[in-house]
């Protein structure tokens, strides 16, 4: 199924994130909120936003996998973060942790730093959700 990044000359150039993309056919998988709780419910990661986006980066696998798609299949990625300068300042370990999981390919993305997370009072910093576009 192709999936395109649209990124016209007349945008700025994208840097880590596509402004769009055009799917045609497939199924639309949506992927609700994820925060860095492991299997048995456990944060991971307390205090430390690189840990907890690492353990998001792994739910999110688990979920596209499970419908036999890949990381490379989610086209749309929404953070919601409590402190945007805390976020910016982890921004290169967070950049690595992503190229683990995604590699080169950068999905349309938004973030959005948020006065609280239904899950904040657990120890969770951070929560992604997303679309992928699978076969």
């Amino acid at each position: 199924m192709p999936k395109t990044p649209v990124n016209p000359p007349s945008m700025v150039k994208p840097v880590g994130y596509s402004h769009a993309f055009e799917v045609r056919g497939g199924r639309i998988l949506f992927l609700a909120g994820q925060v860095a709780f492991d299997k048995e419910g456990n944060v991971v990661g307390k205090g430390d936003l690189v840990a907890q986006f690492r353990q998001v980066c792994e739910n999110l696998k688990a979920l596209v996998t499970a419908q036999g798609g890949s990381l490379q299949d989610i086209v749309k990625l929404t953070l919601y973060v409590l402190d945007k300068a805390h976020y910016k300042a982890n921004s290169k370990a967070i950049g690595l942790v992503y190229r683990e999981y995604f590699g080169k390919h950068f999905p349309a993305m938004t973030l959005v730093e948020v006065k609280g997370l239904y899950d904040a009072d657990a120890g969770c910093m951070l929560e992604v959700e997303g679309i992928a576009a699978l076969d």
